[in-house]
């Protein structure tokens, strides 16, 4: 054979080789985030508020657990109820991995959500939510820290009033990084598959 005809052998095998080893690397890539990836765009997990059991508490209590953050108000009548509804059926998925998530609801009608109401409205949904209060300037402050926004709306006839808020679902790894924000539209397998991976160490 031909010096010519073996360099190119070589470098068809050379070719071959590297094929393999990036095809190799195509398969082990991870499949991408199906929400919205806002890893270094918004601040860590903090707060210092009051839990539904009248415990102050901090972030640094749900370290180790994927924290699902939502602003809302028990009296609200929509969007708040159908979203803990939502996170229910996600946690059902979840199965025994939902044990490490917890759905941080904090109020934004602090006035009328007591840790007591808020006990009994938010275990209604889902065993791994905690309701979270505070006085309104901590609540505005923590809301301000994540963008949120929420406005009480004009008084009615009979005394009841509602709250006006956004309804973004800020979701931090076990250490309190902010990851991914999710929204009460977004599919349950979404959540499904992203909370899937933050909860498989070595996973993202």
């Amino acid at each position: 054979m031909k010096l010519s005809c073996l360099v190119r052998l070589a470098a068809l095998s050379t070719l071959f080789t590297i094929g393999l080893l990036l095809s190799a690397c195509h398969q082990d890539k991870q499949q991408p985030w199906q929400l919205t990836d806002i890893s270094g765009h918004m601040p860590d997990l903090s707060f210092r508020l009051t839990d539904d059991q009248g415990k102050a508490v901090t972030a640094a209590d749900y370290h180790g657990k994927v924290a699902l953050l939502y602003f809302g108000y028990t009296h609200c009548p929509d969007v708040c109820p159908l979203t803990l509804a939502h996170l229910h059926v996600v946690m059902q998925q979840l199965g025994k991995q939902a044990d490490d998530v917890r759905i941080l609801f904090v109020s934004v009608d602090p006035i009328r959500d007591t840790p007591a109401v808020l006990h009994d409205y938010v275990r209604a949904f889902d065993p791994h939510a905690v309701g979270l209060t505070g006085s309104p300037a901590d609540i505005e402050t923590l809301s301000k820290r994540y963008r949120a926004a929420f406005t009480r709306e004009p008084g009615k006839a009979d005394g009841s009033y509602d709250v006006s808020h956004s309804s973004g679902i800020y979701v931090f790894d076990g250490d309190g990084k902010a990851r991914l924000l999710a929204t009460p539209t977004d599919a349950r397998d979404k959540l499904v598959h992203d909370l899937h991976r933050l909860l498989v160490p070595g996973s993202t």
